[in-house]
Formats: C-alpha cells, structure tokens, sequence
C-alpha cells in the first residue's frame, strides 16, 4: 500500500467530495478530503500528496489562489474541479498553473482517467533509478532531464513545471527546427485539454516562455508560425549518458 498514489481533493461540497473519494479509492489510491484551505494545509504539512484535486468555488481562499500558492513552491500536478464552464475562467486556472481542468456536472469515469494520466507522467520518473537514465538535453545553458521530468536553468537551480509544460518542452527538444502545429502538440500532452485546443496549447506556450526566455514578450528561442504552430529554434544538444 505504501506505493498507492495518495491524493488529496480540497473540495468543500461533501457529497462530491465524497463520490470522488470512494471512486479512486477503488482504484488503490489513498485519498484525503480538505474542505478549504486551511485544512488543506494541515493535511499536505502531515502528507506528501502525489496529485491534488482542487475546486475552484471554496470558502475563504479560492481554488485559483491556491492553485497560484502552490505552484509558487512546487510542482504537484494539480486538477482544477468547478462548476464554472467559461473559457476565461479555464484559461486563467491553465495560466496560474493548473495542469488540468474539469468542470461540474462530470463523469466519473473521465475524471478518474484524467487523474491516472497525470499520475503516470508525473510518478514514471520516481520509480527510475539513476542507473536507467540514458539521455538529457541541453541548449542555451537549459538543461532539460527526461527521465526525472526536471528543467534546470543555466545557474542550475531546479524550476518548477507543470506536467503539460514539461511534455510539451520535451516535444520540442525531440524536434527541434521543427514546426509543430497545436494538435501534435496536444497529442505531446498525452491528454484532452480542457476547452478549445488554440487556447489550451497557446496557454501553456504562453507559460513556457515565461521560463525559458529572457523577454517573454519578444521570444527569441520558441517563436509562433503563423497559420502553422511553434518552432524551436535553440541548438539543441542531446548528451548521452
């Protein structure tokens, strides 16, 4: 049981906070159930969580503020739950962070699919040890980990990424000097975005310059094709090990 994925859904409507913890709870995961945010804090200060299920409508701080919090201190994949369908508000949990978005009424089964996507991409590096680690790449000073899923800038501190950010950056490093459009993008993510695909994958490139470019606003390393996707523009070296 100690390999379980151990999960934590900060949702303040017991009804589906419940159905949702029985669910994956059949599925052989732990889960725990905060109600707001200080209860959330308490649970992750007594618990490493592997994944976080978030709603957005919570008393007192909100889904989209903790979501900011967290990710100013981590990389847990997190999943954003609301009964908010608009695709601002979609946009705004995927620019704060946000790894997926789901929104209320929705079927069970999906969700839980969702969680087991992002948990498989986010444990795969947790369960290889050093002595399976093949190759890395490097460019511009970056150096990017596939099998531990880390970036590390040129001073080389660790930076936090999202999931889709780190597939859709490794899609880019496998290609670089390459157009890719938003599909093959999206299909990089291993994962239906929530809401249109233009915004999600725009979203996260959006996100990714913020990392990786020195003026996000004039980037210089990934560059938008018009009418056609992204290119990578950086010499990209690949050191195997």
């Amino acid at each position: 049981m100690s390999d379980a994925p151990k999960i934590l859904i900060v949702e303040d409507d017991e009804q589906i906070a419940d159905m949702v913890r029985d669910s994956l709870n059949e599925q052989g995961m732990l889960v725990e159930v905060a109600a707001d945010s200080a209860a959330m804090d308490a649970k992750m200060h007594a618990l490493d969580f592997d994944l976080i299920v978030l709603d957005v409508m919570l008393p007192g701080e909100d889904g989209f503020s903790i979501c900011r919090r967290l990710r100013g201190s981590g990389d847990i994949p997190i999943l954003m739950l609301t009964s908010v369908s608009s695709d601002i508000d979609r946009v705004v949990g995927l620019e704060i962070g946000a790894d997926d978005y789901v929104t209320k009424p929705f079927v069970l089964r999906e969700l839980t699919a969702r969680i087991k996507g992002l948990l498989r991409r986010s444990r795969v590096t947790s369960q290889r040890p050093d002595s399976l680690r093949k190759s890395f790449f490097r460019f511009d000073g970056w150096q990017v980990d596939p099998a531990r899923r880390q970036l590390h800038d040129p001073s080389h501190a660790r930076v936090a990424m999202t999931t889709h950010e780190f597939d859709l950056l490794l899609a880019f490093c496998q290609n670089p000097g390459r157009v890719l459009t938003r599909e093959q993008l999206l299909s990089a993510t291993h994962a239906g975005l929530a809401g249109p695909i233009e915004r999600s994958i725009d979203v996260h490139i959006s996100r990714l310059r913020q990392k990786i470019e020195k003026d996000p606003r004039d980037p210089t390393l990934l560059k938008t094709v018009r009418l056609g996707g992204y290119i990578f523009t950086a010499n990209v070296e690949e050191v195997h090990v």
